[in-house]
């Protein structure tokens, strides 16, 4: 692997200068994270950076192995905190994400979602070649709002060539239901936890604060930074 493995050190200091290390109240925690656990300050317990960077360290190489062999790695993360920059990372490198509401059967039912893609991508053609005009004022106002509905629910896996080869996911816990699905498929799933989430059920946990906007830019940038390399390598090692 060609991934660049930065100070430990500066790592984790950059992870407490974005509060990665803050968990939630004791009463909060679940049972899986409680060995990740190295104290707690005025009721709130602090997560072991230097455990967080071993599953960071671990979620970087899966997702860099993933971008290098031409796997597709579907971003999720439709909190406040996270739903803005997830789409913004995703689309720096061209992978599909979920940014809104996940809907149910996204890829357990891929036959039926992927029909409702392609009359995305059909009326989105007709707008843009500008066949819509042959329409009434009343049939192209519906039109819009049903391209409207149609982006905001599939926009993002408008790119997404049938089940991804694994899941992002921003607040494992919030995310329930990428969750279940990513699992019934088999999928494998990088997950940014914090101390409430079951880490027994994703393959590469990341423990740390999933609920500040800048814990969570710190993480995606860190899964971004590893997509890119893969595939910068992929493609290096396919022009030779």
């Amino acid at each position: 692997m060609n991934l660049v493995k930065k100070d430990e050190k500066e790592v984790i200091g950059s992870m407490f200068e974005v509060g990665a290390h803050f968990g939630y109240v004791k009463a909060r925690r679940h049972p899986s994270t409680k060995p990740f656990i190295f104290a707690a300050k005025d009721g709130v317990e602090i997560i072991d950076l230097e455990k967080t960077i071993e599953m960071l360290d671990n979620a970087k190489h899966f997702a860099y192995e993933t971008a290098k062999n031409g796997g597709q790695i579907l971003f999720v993360g439709t909190k406040s905190e996270s739903s803005t920059y997830i789409k913004d990372a995703a689309m720096t490198v061209d992978q599909p994400y979920v940014s809104n509401r996940w809907i149910g059967g996204t890829i357990t039912n891929l036959p039926e979602i992927s029909k409702r893609v392609r009359r995305l991508e059909d009326l989105e053609e007709q707008k843009e070649k500008g066949l819509l005009a042959k329409y009434t004022k009343k049939e192209r106002l519906l039109i819009d709002r049903e391209l409207i509905k149609l982006n905001e629910r599939f926009g993002g896996i408008i790119n997404m060539k049938g089940k991804p080869a694994a899941f992002f996911i921003i607040d494992s816990k919030n995310e329930d239901n990428a969750l279940r699905e990513a699992i019934e498929t088999k999928t494998p799933v990088i997950s940014l936890s914090n101390s409430d989430c079951d880490i027994t059920k994703i393959k590469f946990p990341v423990l740390a604060n999933d609920s500040s906007v800048k814990s969570v830019r710190f993480f995606v940038d860190q899964i971004v930074e590893a997509i890119k390399q893969g595939q910068k390598d992929s493609k290096q090692a396919t022009e030779k």
